[in-house]
């Protein structure tokens, strides 16, 4: 008797937890963070390389994004796929991409995922479900559309999400391709990281409504507005659109509200921001800080944890980037090799 009541002890103090800690095990709490560093540091390491001349060409980042891109793949199967954007680093690590292809992807290695060719704005991994990045603004959009009418048509249970910026948001896609979604009640859920500014535009001066998330009910579907700096709530916002998708119910339409800490590309001189804006996310806002005060609070991990994931990325980083500095360049003979083209 006094085990069945303290097993429904436990049972109703977990039922009193918060969302994330009555799915994922501590485990994956603890990877979700892992995750979280790794991507600051991948985008880090490839900014250091960048400065110091080892990767040609822009580069966008998502640096203060971490949560969001975490936070939303948490609630997704190696099967489910997704389709990211031009500052899409952090979704393809979120994925279950290896930083060390994504390295040599950067410096324009062979053995970077597309051997080379895509660089920063076009990384795609298949076998983790991810589509690729695109450079075309909104670009990804109607693609994880097509991915998810195929899972419907095809019974493959899997589910399609699409990462895009505010500024994607008035493209024509946006429109088109959340309506298509909606008629055919499709498994795919649209995720707007919006970090407030398109390009040097702010949002307020671009976009008619306050919330894009507000754009949902011309389309009859869900909108939810979420803090994309907290990964509990990206994570049950996450986790409750992806049901919702698996049994058939439609597109959800989620905007996250985040912050990017770098300017629009590497050429960008942040003349739109000011100072005081920046420093007031980094060190009021940060997803990294939020989460592990987070995990410290309800036990999850201590210092000493923190301190062996921060190492450990520090080490998977530094040896991704040797190994791309090892790996061999493409030979100008292979130029034709794996461009696809159609043939009139």
């Amino acid at each position: 008797m006094a085990r069945s009541t303290k097993a429904r002890g436990q049972t109703a103090a977990k039922a009193n937890q918060p969302f994330l800690y009555r799915h994922y095990t501590p485990e994956q709490l603890r990877e979700a963070l892992r995750k979280m560093y790794l991507i600051r540091r991948f985008e880090e390491g490839a900014e250091e390389s960048y400065m110091r001349g080892l990767i040609h060409g822009t580069m966008h980042l998502s640096i203060g994004q971490e949560a969001s891109a975490v936070g939303i793949c948490m609630a997704l199967t190696d099967e489910d796929q997704i389709t990211s954007t031009h500052r899409g680093h952090g979704h393809s690590i979120a994925k279950g991409a290896d930083v060390k292809r994504m390295f040599a992807e950067f410096f324009g290695k062979t053995t970077g995922y597309c051997r080379g060719r895509g660089g920063s704005m076009h990384i795609a991994d298949v076998t983790k479900g991810n589509l690729g990045a695109n450079g075309i603004v909104g670009g990804g959009i109607p693609i994880a559309v097509g991915a998810a009418l195929t899972a419907k048509r095809l019974g493959t249970g899997k589910v399609a999400v699409s990462f895009f910026g505010d500024g994607a948001n008035n493209e024509g896609a946006f429109h088109e391709a959340l309506n298509m979604a909606s008629i055919w009640k499709l498994p795919v859920v649209f995720v707007c990281e919006n970090n407030g500014y398109g390009m040097s535009t702010s949002v307020a001066r671009s976009t008619a409504v306050p919330n894009i998330a507000d754009r949902a009910a011309a389309y009859s579907m869900p909108g939810v507005i979420i803090d994309g700096n907290i990964l509990s709530k990206v994570a049950e916002a996450a986790n409750e659109a992806v049901e919702r998708a698996r049994l058939g119910q439609g597109p959800t339409l989620i905007e996250c509200k985040t912050y990017r800490y770098r300017g629009h590309s590497k050429s960008d001189r942040n003349r739109y921001r000011t100072k005081e804006e920046i420093e007031q996310w980094m060190t009021q806002h940060d997803p990294i800080s939020l989460y592990e005060a987070e995990l410290r609070e309800f036990g999850v991990i201590d210092e000493a944890g923190i301190a062996a994931i921060r190492a450990d990325v520090e080490r998977e980083i530094a040896e991704g980037i040797e190994y791309a500095k090892a790996s061999p360049a493409p030979e100008i003979a292979d130029l034709e090799q794996d461009v696809y083209t159609e043939l009139a």
